[in-house]
């Protein structure tokens, strides 16, 4: 058959949606089959004709769901927003073709928002200066808990690469940015309208707020900078009350990936 492999990734645009709803959902003499996945959750297959397409994404859905379930140290709550994140993903990034340039671009629209506290590999907590709101990473004891920064994150779910986010400070109209300094990416804190960022479009200047948001263990994640490819945010290895800086993920002396203390889910 005519099939490309990547069209069965994550997030497909909203033409595929209703083709994959059209071709597996059609109820009328079909036969029915079930398929347990775990424990409490099962699959049902009709049986009319598929897509190869449609069966592709069908079984890669399947299997995030059951990867996401059978991970341990998980809430409901928190197994719950993820196979929302994984498996629901409805018109979040449009393909805008340019017909006169032939040009492409991605539109990114706000999903969901979630309130959170980042702590980074070496238990170093994420707090911001009243003056001049840098922020930096220290380890705080239990007494000055109430130091740690809320941030908000806005998600973008964004097609073959997960999620795509926009980071800022609960209460202040302050979000974190990446633009290139000479060869440098550098990290700022910009104060922004949340209204202005509801759509993102990637050839324009607000996509300094994007970063990319992957997994890389359990409730572990790193942070890409989408206008600085390679660039990702980080704290010092070893040094208390250092700024958040942008770092190639392999340089020396610095933390890349950080623990998501959620506290609040919203839409």
């Amino acid at each position: 058959m005519d099939f490309d492999l990547s069209q069965a990734l994550p997030s497909p645009l909203e033409s595929d949606e209703k083709e994959f709803e059209s071709c597996c959902f059609d109820m009328k003499d079909v036969q029915d089959q079930i398929i347990t996945l775990e424990e409490g959750l099962s699959l049902r297959i009709s049986k009319n004709p598929h897509s190869m397409k449609a069966a592709a994404i069908l079984v890669l859905a399947a299997n995030r769901v059951k990867n996401i379930l059978s991970q341990e140290g998980q809430s409901d709550s928190q197994r719950c927003r993820m196979i929302l994140d994984s498996v629901i993903e409805t018109t979040i990034v449009k393909k805008v073709e340019n017909y006169s340039t032939g040009e492409r671009k991605l539109v990114f629209q706000r999903h969901q928002s979630l309130e959170c506290n980042l702590t980074d590999n070496e238990k170093k907590d994420i707090v911001c200066t009243a003056t001049d709101f840098k922020l930096m990473a220290l380890t705080l004891n239990a007494a000055n808990c109430n130091h740690k920064v809320t941030f908000k994150i806005g998600t973008y779910i964004s097609s073959g690469v997960g999620q795509t986010v926009v980071l800022s400070i609960i209460n202040h109209n302050l979000y974190i940015s990446c633009i290139m300094n000479g060869d440098k990416a550098e990290l700022k804190v910009e104060n922004y309208s949340g209204e202005d960022l509801k759509v993102i479009c990637s050839d324009g200047a607000k996509d300094r707020f994007l970063f990319y948001r992957r997994e890389t263990g359990l409730n572990v994640q790193t942070f890409e900078s989408v206008m600085c490819h390679g660039w990702f945010i980080s704290t010092s290895y070893e040094q208390e009350e250092k700024p958040l800086e942008m770092c190639k993920v392999d340089s020396a002396y610095r933390i890349t990936s950080f623990s998501i203390n959620e506290s609040r889910l919203w839409r």
